[in-house]
């Protein structure tokens, strides 16, 4: 993003910027709410098509694949072209997708439409950890990650209670549902365009031809570099058990304890409430922690390896007898399968701001490949053993298990990747007259740096705020921000000793920011 469309965000508001979170959680809705139809009318699909457990595990690796596919391609695109209509188009394409499922007579036109769903879906997810990394800094991006993750239950929740009301006892009833979900997206382009100018979410800048080259050669060692590794294994390893949770949920509460549709549809909604909760939840106790003595990266790994544990107790299930406790434990494990998510957004947000959208991209394929095989693998299973305890209990325990990279293998350093957003301006002196104010305020600061030592670093972080990962772009926030504290017009009202408070604090605040641009420099 460039630096005007980073200078056009701060001014923005902070409700503002919540509201456009608020804005990627309808998004994330309506994407579930597409997705979802299949699962919930997954027992008359597979009786009205003659369809095996195999072959319904088939039609979800096919959308799996196809997920795969356009995370690569959005990925990039997101990169390349503004997301704010990158994100009306997949949005659109993927409601069309969903519209037109309702229309299908057989089990190929059925895997047609679950493809391209399943493409244009993919491109959700690089648009929207786009947009909150462009919005939030580092402390806060858990809670928004929460919010955009959150939206998924909001729709897995809405979903059955809808399908619950418009299916009747005809068996090929299924198929409004799935028209009338497919519609409820273009409501959304309406509000997105409202909110959202062209200047708050502009095309990335576009390199030299020199500069790509040595951009090109960043990226593949990151893609080959340790924390990427650590990604591609903890998204594969979560991934893999939501979408088997997600998909085979109201089959194992039919077919496999002997629920009721109806029973199964609306213990589905209260399942994706647990979830909404465990998602938001994780996002908002990993901020909170992290504002504690714990830095912002021992916050997330603690609050992972806690949703891991969670969902870990769905191996416990297949053991219960069918009742209350047995529903209880597939509540909690479903908050935990889902908590663990705007945590892994994090960890990917602090890899690049410049390659975000191909980051999660590239570990998309990784996310939908394995998962692919997995959903094959769990309806085979299914079918050889008339069972689905098994394929259950070795998805529940793959969350707490990619917590160990995490703990192990991410280096924790603080790291500061350069992106196209972290166009911090170099240092220069100030006259004493000069006034600041938010709106011409151009990053200057007194040039005091020269004479720091590294080992202040940390101190020169605390007084701009900054904890664990931080980028330039994170500097110049926070230095923004604590200068505006301490702005002439503020403090021209108070005594004199609290005036000379205030322009000591106002030279430390100089003094840490111009520590950071002497030793990074700026891009």
């Amino acid at each position: 993003m460039s630096a005007e469309a980073e200078q056009s965000s701060n001014l923005r508001s902070s409700s503002w910027k919540w509201t456009v979170c608020g804005l990627l959680l309808l998004a994330s809705a309506i994407n579930y709410m597409d997705r979802q139809t299949l699962a919930n009318a997954a027992v008359r699909i597979t009786k009205e098509f003659h369809l095996s457990q195999a072959q319904y595990g088939n039609i979800e690796a096919v959308f799996a694949y196809a997920f795969a596919a356009g995370s690569i391609v959005f990925g990039w695109l997101a990169d390349r072209f503004s997301v704010r209509w990158l994100y009306a188009v997949v949005l659109t394409m993927w409601s069309l997708a969903g519209l037109a499922t309702g229309f299908v007579h057989n089990e190929q036109e059925l895997l047609w439409c679950r493809m391209a769903l399943g493409f244009f879906e993919a491109g959700h997810w690089p648009c929207g950890v786009r947009v909150t990394r462009a919005l939030l800094d580092a402390r806060e991006r858990s809670l928004g990650n929460g919010v955009l993750q959150s939206g998924t239950s909001l729709g897995a929740i809405i979903t059955p209670l809808i399908m619950s009301a418009i299916m009747t006892a005809e068996l090929g009833s299924w198929r409004h549902a799935f028209q009338i979900v497919g519609v409820t997206g273009f409501a959304w382009l309406i509000l997105w365009f409202t909110f959202v100018r062209k200047s708050d979410l502009p095309a990335p800048v576009r390199l030299t031809e020199t500069s790509d080259k040595g951009d090109d050669a960043s990226l593949w060692s990151l893609i080959f570099s340790r924390r990427m590794m650590v990604i591609f294994f903890v998204i594969a390893s979560i991934n893999t058990t939501w979408q088997i949770l997600r998909a085979w949920l109201p089959k194992i509460l039919q077919e496999g304890l002997g629920y009721t549709e109806s029973q199964t549809l609306y213990f589905t909604s209260v399942w994706y409430v647990a979830t909404d909760i465990g998602c938001l939840g994780a996002g908002a106790l990993a901020v909170w922690l992290g504002k504690r003595k714990l830095s912002v990266h021992a916050a997330r790994v603690i609050v992972f390896a806690g949703c891991g544990a969670l969902c870990a107790s769905c191996a416990i299930t297949p053991y219960l007898e069918k009742g209350w406790v047995l529903l209880a434990m597939l509540l909690l494990s479903g908050a935990g399968a889902l908590g663990v998510f705007p945590l892994y957004h994090a960890f990917t947000q602090d890899l690049s701001g410049r390659h975000q959208g191909k980051i999660t991209g590239i570990a998309g394929v990784v996310a939908w490949v394995l998962p692919a095989q997995a959903q094959k693998f769990f309806g085979v299973l299914a079918d050889r053993t008339h069972s689905f305890d098994q394929g259950l209990l070795l998805a529940s325990f793959l969350p707490l298990i990619a917590t160990l990279p995490l703990w192990l293998f991410w280096d924790s350093r603080t790291s500061k990747p350069v992106d196209e957003r972290q166009n911090v301006p170099p240092p220069r002196k100030e006259r004493a007259s000069e006034k600041r104010s938010a709106h011409d305020f151009d990053g200057r600061a007194d040039n005091h740096a020269s004479t720091v030592h590294d080992s202040d670093e940390s101190a020169h972080a605390r007084t701009l705020g900054l904890e664990g990962d931080y980028t330039l772009a994170d500097i110049k926030r926070h230095y923004r921000e604590r200068m505006l504290e301490y702005h002439p017009d503020r403090v021209a009202s108070l005594g004199s000793k609290l005036r000379e408070i205030a322009e000591i604090e106002t030279k430390k605040i100089n003094d840490a920011y111009a520590f950071f641009v002497s030793k990074y420099g700026s891009a």
